[in-house]
């Protein structure tokens, strides 16, 4: 019995833009992260202010922090399934013409 990938694999055109992507949304989240870490070695008694809904600024920074590594997530692998379906139309593009 031969054993074959269930799929056939294509090389990926795109890692070298969803590579940068990956890296700015890193970029992006370590400043915000970074913040809740200056302000928590800097001035801790600011976290125990009272903002929304009775929750103490650490757990709402916190919540948020959790919301929007999530919500860079889904943006990441949307603009990583874009980028890999241009150049996937582009790269057939060049070799129908070879």
């Amino acid at each position: 019995m031969i054993h074959k990938p269930s799929i056939s694999h294509k090389p990926d055109y795109a890692s070298k833009k969803k590579a940068r992507l990956g890296i700015m949304f890193f970029f992006i989240y370590f400043i915000f992260y970074g913040g809740f870490v200056t302000i928590g070695v800097i001035n801790y008694e600011l976290l125990a202010i009272e903002t929304f809904g009775g929750l103490n600024l650490a757990t709402f920074y916190g919540i948020g922090l959790i919301v929007f590594a999530v919500l860079l997530g889904i943006l990441y692998n949307f603009f990583c399934s874009r980028y890999e379906d241009q150049m996937e139309k582009e790269m057939e593009g060049k070799e129908a013409q070879l």
